[in-house]
């Protein structure tokens, strides 16, 4: 087969160092827009991307050139620097080290992209820690 052909989509998740409630309604969709022009430049695509004020949600159709903590080592350090050199909080900003990724199929990717969507309603009604422990027990993730 001369050409690579994929169908690789992750769900990640990842917070603000500490859990810090930094992101604000004034520049998030800044945010969103600087990473998805990241993960665009690493030949992957961004299918839904949201969030709260401590962490982010991100839909990505994957390039199977690039590992998912690859790009998310990109993504999430090009964003905290954009952040602190826009001065965008006012305090240090920097993303928690680590994250999860979570595959879906075709299939399932408009139910996942929905749930993205609304994440701010989401959060009204559950907490961070018990929508990514609930997320690690749907896929058979040990949580410590």
């Amino acid at each position: 087969m001369e050409k690579t052909f994929s169908q690789i989509y992750i769900h990640f998740v990842f917070a603000v160092s500490q859990r810090r409630k930094l992101i604000q309604p004034s520049w998030k969709n800044d945010l969103y827009k600087y990473i998805c022009g990241c993960i665009s430049n690493h030949q992957c695509k961004v299918m839904q991307i949201g969030g709260t004020e401590d962490h982010i949600h991100i839909l990505v159709s994957m390039s199977p050139a690039m590992s998912p903590s690859k790009l998310m080592f990109h993504v999430k350090r090009s964003s905290s620097l954009w952040i602190n050199q826009q001065g965008l909080s006012k305090f240090h900003f920097t993303w928690q080290e680590g994250f999860g990724a979570f595959t879906y199929s075709l299939s399932q990717i408009k139910t996942v992209a929905n749930y993205i969507e609304n994440q701010e309603a989401h959060h009204q009604q559950i907490s961070y820690d018990s929508e990514y422990a609930k997320i690690l027990g749907k896929f058979q993730t040990p949580c410590d």
